[in-house]
């Protein structure tokens, strides 16, 4: 490791750079070739893979679910010919929930590894990933891992790769990543048959932002990929984006860790620590460039969201909470952030995400590294509500419009459609296309991956579905219905009218803003009983009778009624004639109907957690 501390940035031209990035369905062993290389190239030592596997896998809820979360960046020197080249690797998820991640790695790369495991065959993130890589036209160099297990059918799964993606069999590399066997061959063949980066030291600078991360002592840590010009350490750069100027303190590669280079030239990626504080200055891709000297910019990303509150269970922790979240939104640009405020649960937050896998990460990585004591509500997504005159977003079930209500004006309201992808064995084809049809989807199709009429061909199942049928359990849902057998990819597929109502929950005929739910028409009353069971079990008895409503407008679409708390008020009468008892038994009556009229329901917060927790378990 020492002997590389030291590396001239200007030994390596745009035509000895290879920058590439590696595609994979969860758990097809990504994590495991990225350290392989690193250890062949001499990046890593031997000792130090052994104390640090998946080195690329930093966060700690990588290691414990044995997922990637967070895209690294490590450039690795290799010999080729007599020849010293620069690989930059640029690591991505393989989660559908990740998909941000991935098409902000592919922007900075030329090729790609496309890694398919030999004992499970394509699987539906190797499928969207690829058609990503294609569409931004990167080499795809396709590599079969995994074929040291007794259970590897290499032959059968390249010519599933040849129907699925056109790919010729005979340029397919097989190897194994945890053995170490013919990965040789992988750094060979992305020297040979990725291009090298296009850039001109003559240009003036241009940066492409692609990554982040926060160092409480210096600030912010961008990733950059140098497109054109030299960037070095006391440049003055400027922000397309936010248009602020900044001076470069420090730059260099990451090899695997941070190694100052004093410079960068076209084609290479590499970190740099200037004076920017605020997480919020560092927008995912951004173009930076010399001070009084424009560029044009780099195309940006705009990710789908999907909407969730996240409320302190201490209300006097908000502050550091925001702190938190800021913190760590830096190092995730995919997640949006804007207060809000709620009767219930007091001040919080509204965050965007990507998929429910995404919230329950980010919540993992608040409570792992910020120490956050914290209740998220259950996911909705932005609705678009059009009336005569104007179209307005609405990510906050609370200000959903009232659609009964004739005088608003409302044309119609739209929600967030993905089209879906699912691949999974024939056998549990119908139990797919059931889970499909009762989740709302629409033009459903469905294809042999495999011609072969073997009992293990699979299908590959499409649909267009709304966002909000996905982001709460469907992922779930779809696991058990295919014994974890079916993998599930999809794409932003743009906004559709559709026929939404807002539900509200009366308690003692007072609303409960908090509670606010968007259905669907066809299970409002469905929806309606479920939760007003599920409030009856939680909410505490009061001394007088509570009716428990959902409601849609004005019509009640389902009821519950929590009973009073009686105190025996005859317990101290004995002898005398009955009239004595029922004139207290009436008495007692009449003060419930009085207080019934004036009383509020104070719902407590555990009451709301406990709702919350289980809205996904439903």
């Amino acid at each position: 490791m020492a002997a590389q501390k030291s590396v001239r940035m200007e030994d390596y031209p745009c035509d000895v750079i290879r920058n590439f990035s590696i595609i994979a369905h969860i758990d097809h062993g990504k994590s495991t070739l990225a350290d392989r290389l690193l250890e062949m190239t001499g990046t890593l030592t031997k000792s130090l893979k052994a104390s640090e596997s998946q080195y690329m896998d930093k966060l700690k809820v990588e290691r414990e679910r044995g997922i990637t979360v967070k895209a690294q960046t490590a450039s690795m020197l290799y010999d080729y010919n007599g020849q010293k080249h620069l690989l930059n690797l640029i690591d991505t998820p393989g989660h559908v929930d990740f998909s941000w991640e991935v098409s902000r790695s592919m922007a900075a790369c030329e090729g790609a590894l496309l890694l398919v495991d030999a004992t499970q065959g394509v699987q539906a993130q190797s499928l969207s990933v690829f058609h990503t890589a294609k569409e931004r036209g990167l080499t795809i160099i396709p590599v079969l891992n995994k074929i040291d297990l007794p259970a590897a059918q290499p032959d059968r799964i390249k010519a599933q790769m040849e129907s699925t993606f056109g790919i010729d069999p005979a340029d397919v590399l097989e190897i194994s990543a945890k053995t170490g066997q013919n990965c040789a061959n992988i750094l060979r063949a992305i020297v040979e048959r990725i291009p090298p980066p296009q850039g001109s030291t003559k240009e003036k600078l241009k940066a492409f932002l692609f990554d982040s991360s926060y160092d409480r002592y210096r600030g912010v840590i961008s990733l950059v990929s140098v497109q054109n010009g030299i960037l070095r350490k006391g440049d003055k750069v400027a922000s397309i984006y936010t248009r602020k100027k900044y001076e470069v303190i420090d730059v260099g590669i990451m090899h695997p860790e941070e190694v100052p280079t004093g410079q960068l030239y076209p084609g290479q990626v590499g970190y740099i620590s200037c004076n920017m504080k605020q997480s919020s200055e560092a927008h995912i891709g951004d173009t930076l460039h010399r001070v009084g000297e424009p560029v044009d910019p780099m195309p940006g990303f705009k990710p789908a969201k999907a909407m969730a509150g996240i409320f302190p269970v201490d209300t006097s922790d908000f502050i550091k909470l925001e702190e938190s979240i800021r913190r760590l939104t830096l190092t995730d640009r995919s997640v949006t952030v804007q207060r809000e405020s709620s009767t219930a649960l007091g001040q919080g937050c509204r965050l965007g995400f990507l998929g429910t896998l995404h919230m329950d990460v980010f919540r993992q990585r608040l409570e792992d590294e910020y120490d956050a004591n914290i209740i998220i509500t259950a996911p909705t997504v932005p609705y678009r509500v059009v009336y005569k005159d104007r179209t307005v977003d609405v990510s906050n079930p609370t200000d959903f419009p009232d659609v009964t209500d004739a005088s608003a004006g409302l044309r119609e309201i739209q929600e967030p459609v993905v089209k879906a992808s699912i691949i999974v064995p024939e056998d549990y084809l119908g139990e797919m296309m059931d889970l499909c049809f009762s989740h709302r989807a629409e033009d459903l199709d469905h294809r042999y991956l495999e011609t072969s009429g073997t009992s293990s061909s699979r299908a590959m199942v499409t649909c267009t579905i709304p966002l909000s049928e996905v982001v709460t359990d469907f992922f779930d849902k779809l696991k058990s219905r295919s014994s974890g057998f079916a993998s599930f990819d999809y794409e932003d597929a743009g906004y559709k009218a559709s026929n939404l109502v807002k539900m509200v929950f009366l308690l003692n005929g007072k609303p409960v803003d908090a509670l606010a739910l968007v259905v669907h028409r066809s299970v409002e009353q469905e929806v309606g009983r479920l939760w007003v069971k599920k409030l009856h079990k939680v909410i505490p008895r009061q001394l007088f009778e509570v009716p428990i409503q959902a409601a849609v407008g004005k019509k009640v679409v389902a009821r519950e009624t929590l009973s009073a708390v009686r105190a025996d008020v005859t317990a101290g009468l004995y002898g005398g004639h009955y009239e004595r008892k029922m004139k207290h038994l009436e008495n007692q009556k009449e003060s419930k109907r009085k207080m019934k009229r004036i009383g509020n329901v104070d719902l407590p917060q555990e009451a709301f957690f406990d709702i919350l927790r289980t809205k996904t378990n439903s």
